[in-house]
């Protein structure tokens, strides 16, 4: 009777996990197999679709493309500025709306609105922002801080700076809720014990609230540099789809659109970028996580 009760279990496990396990393998497992697989080929999409085997050719040809190493470079400027900068005022909200202030419910509400508008929309909404005749240059020219309007996003030299702008005020709110969950799951009973001992402010944060937020902080790092990694939507959409003024706006993941669906014949060089991107992401995110986690059980200290 156990083994029938036992073989009954599995079989709902089974039932449970199945769909799952199918919606994975078919949208993503066996994607990422084919992309593997165009990356060592010529593609050619010309009546019936042949594929020319062409080794590590691809790969090495990445490696000598000026546009890539242009784009690499972007990307890399981006994720540097972006990851710390978001993860940090987050940081700061979520402590600002847990140490009880007033309206608090009505400024969380506000401060998440823009991570339920989609990022099509305010791209539109930040182009216009900072426009020629858009609000940002008429107020910069009151001020004095500019006598003439500025192009932000028809100059190399301010375009990234705009986008930037763009993605930190986006991505900041979710990553703040995030935070106020950590922050309201750290048990009072440290505190208090904490202020009995005559620990001060600044103590309680830097041997409590910092520490205990340490996971917190990794996942939210985790998720910013694969979401960094993978700018998009706003670089297409502010260059159409070009990269640039002079390749400013040019990503990694814009270049492998760029090769993949405007390029004749390089889905293959395409898939080949689109490796290299896992690759990296999938590396940087190993070492933090390897160094976080020693960092924080004390393994490999010296």
């Amino acid at each position: 009777m156990r083994k029938k009760e036992k073989i009954g279990e599995a079989a709902q496990g089974v039932a449970f996990v199945l769909p799952t396990v199918i919606i994975m393998t078919i949208f993503m497992i066996l994607p990422i197999l084919y992309a593997f697989y165009l990356s060592f080929n010529k593609v050619s999409l010309v009546g019936e679709v042949e594929y020319q085997f062409v080794g590590l050719k691809n790969y090495l040809t990445a490696f000598k493309d000026e546009r890539v190493l242009i784009a690499l470079k972007n990307t890399l400027r981006y994720v540097i500025i972006v990851v710390p900068i978001q993860t940090m005022i987050a940081l700061v909200l979520a402590f600002v709306l847990n140490s009880g202030i007033k309206f608090q419910n009505t400024f969380r509400t506000l401060l998440f609105l823009p991570t339920l508008t989609s990022s099509s929309a305010l791209t539109m909404i930040f182009m216009f922002l900072f426009s020629m005749n858009g609000p940002v240059n008429k107020l910069l020219m009151q001020l004095g801080i500019l006598s003439t309007p500025v192009g932000f996003l028809n100059e190399s030299a301010t375009v990234m700076n705009a986008i930037i702008i763009m993605n930190i005020w986006s991505t900041v709110p979710m990553f703040m809720t995030i935070y106020l969950a950590g922050l309201q799951d750290i048990p009072n009973t440290m505190y208090e014990a904490a202020e009995i001992d005559g620990a001060s402010v600044f103590q309680r944060l830097t041997k409590i609230t910092i520490p205990q937020l340490v996971p917190v902080t990794n996942y939210i790092i985790m998720i910013g540099l694969a979401s960094t990694f993978q700018l998009f939507d706003q670089t297409y959409i502010v260059s159409g789809g070009s990269g640039g003024p002079n390749n400013a706006t040019l990503t990694l993941s814009l270049i492998i659109y760029q090769y993949a669906f405007k390029t004749f014949g390089t889905i293959g060089y395409a898939s080949a970028i689109a490796i290299l991107l896992t690759i990296v992401i999938f590396t940087i995110s190993f070492i933090l996580r390897k160094y976080t986690n020693e960092d924080v059980t004390g393994e490999g200290a010296v």
